[in-house]
């Protein structure tokens, strides 16, 4: 193998990152991280205790000290460092709820601190996405609001945060994913909005997390007419470069979402979108959460034939790569320094009555839960699963947390005739999104309709039926929850 060819391979793999499955470093992801694989993203699954995930991010620096490592923590319903327990920070509905800007900057710190304590370098957060269309199915709560003054303020400071305590931040997903009906785990959603509308809504957001110096930003598998009719996001130049790099003045890393994902790869496939994403602009390719051997080198094939081919611009592949190496340098140095802003382990941030106090209540719950704590039963209604948020305890439902005398299944709602009222119980009848569901809010009406019941919803709302809306589902505000129905909070 020639040098020049041997550089073209090691910027080939120094672009991807792959994930993978199990609690320790598989043998061929040490041995390409050792030929320059340039990052691993971690997923859940990967995650059982954080000496355990300090070990594992350890083995990875050991095979390669310039290699990004990565997770997609939010601090809320999307958390894979508490994926098995659920989240002890509240979300960014609930942060925009409470609006205070010093108060979201504080829980960026922690999350920072946390993933820093661990050895990981970049997390896909915060979520600067406007979440204007009540019937997005992906981002919902993960969003700060429908306000984009206000969604942009609290984007810069979970992102002053979290770099604050040597975590790169990953504003995502750009251009704007809050405006779609559909997910792009599994389709291609189209945002319709023209050129204006996206630069008063979508592009704020980003822009104040550019200005407050975010390190990476994430691309989308979407489809924008009015920036680029020709393709998805991730697949244009005129998105990335133009829009991106030029006009809002971007450089740091653009890192792609995960290419396994139907709005990315679902008709051309992996090799190919690879080579599309780094035609387009990004750097960074996240290949999701199970990938093989096979499959990345696959890849470092495509892209190396791209580069001696002359098909990508010259400089275009080493360039990104040199950019991923930065990142991972930018944090190392940072963590290795012992940034004096990170937070003490374990530090309350929010506390449950602040988390309490950002629910929206009926006149009728808030009737029914003024006087001493009432005796409750719980109903969980089954959501449709989220992709994004994988399976995580449900708000209150955490092991310690309500135990449901019943549960609404998925695949029969019918249940939900069986619950009858008990003199002197209240029962709670908890969803996440109902009106996104015909057959979860019919259950949920069935179980109030005696009256005997409050309806929660962990999620945005959109129907009258809601007694209590939380705006998200993290452990934290399942506290909050159990603490307001006991009259704690």
């Amino acid at each position: 193998m020639t040098g020049s060819v041997a550089d073209v391979r090691r910027s080939a793999l120094g672009v991807l990152m792959p994930g993978f499955v199990g609690t320790e470093l598989p043998g061929w992801v040490d041995a390409l991280l050792c030929q320059g694989l340039g990052g691993v993203c971690l997923f859940g699954h990967n995650v059982d205790t954080p000496a355990q995930v300090a070990a594992l991010t350890a083995s990875i620096r050991n095979a390669n000290p310039h290699a990004v490592v990565a997770i997609d923590e939010e601090g809320g319903d999307v958390s894979r460092l508490h994926q098995r327990t659920g989240s002890p920070f509240p979300g960014n509905a609930v942060l925009g709820r409470i609006d205070d800007v010093d108060t979201t900057r504080a829980v960026g710190q922690s999350v920072g601190t946390q993933l820093a304590d661990v050895g990981i370098h970049l997390t896909f957060a915060p979520d600067a996405d406007v979440n204007s269309n009540p019937d997005n199915p992906v981002i919902g709560v993960r969003s700060f609001g429908a306000d984009p003054v206000a969604v942009a303020a609290h984007t810069a400071a979970w992102t002053d945060g979290v770099q604050a305590a040597g975590v790169a931040a990953c504003a995502k997903h750009f251009p704007g994913h809050g405006d779609t009906a559909t997910d792009s785990h599994v389709s291609e959603p189209v945002v319709t909005a023209d050129a204006a509308t996206l630069a008063g809504r979508e592009l704020v957001p980003f822009r104040a997390a550019i200005d407050a110096g975010t390190r990476a930003i994430m691309t989308s598998h979407i489809r924008v007419p009015a920036l680029d009719p020709d393709a998805v996001a991730t697949f244009s130049p005129v998105i990335l470069e133009e829009l991106l790099r030029d006009e809002l003045g971007f450089d740091g890393v653009v890192v792609t979402d995960a290419l396994d994902m139907a709005g990315a790869s679902g008709t051309i496939g992996m090799p190919a979108a690879a080579v599309a994403a780094i035609s387009a602009g990004a750097d960074l390719l996240c290949l999701g959460s199970s990938s093989s051997s096979t499959e990345v080198e696959a890849l470092v094939d495509a892209l190396m034939n791209a580069d001696l081919a002359g098909e990508l611009s010259p400089g275009r592949l080493a360039g990104a790569a040199e950019r991923c190496g930065a990142l991972a340098r930018w944090a190392t140095d940072r963590q290795g320094s012992g940034s004096e802003h990170r937070r003490t382990a374990g530090e309350v941030v929010v506390d449950v009555r602040r988390v309490a106090s950002s629910f929206t209540l009926s006149e009728r719950a808030e009737r029914l839960l003024a006087g001493p704590p009432p005796s409750v039963r719980w109903v969980r209604i089954e959501p449709e699963p989220n992709i994004a948020v994988g399976d995580t305890p449900l708000g209150p439902f955490f092991d310690g947390g309500a135990v449901p005398s019943l549960v609404v299944p998925l695949d029969d709602r019918g249940v939900a005739a069986d619950v009858a009222s008990e003199p002197d119980v209240l029962t709670l009848v908890v969803g996440r999104e109902l009106h996104r569901d015909a057959g979860a809010l019919a259950a949920a009406a069935t179980i109030a309709a005696p009256g005997e019941a409050l309806v929660v919803d962990l999620g945005f709302v959109d129907s009258d039926l809601v007694d209590i809306a939380t705006f998200g589902a993290s452990r934290l505000v399942g506290e909050a929850l159990l603490a307001l129905v006991e009259g704690s909070a």
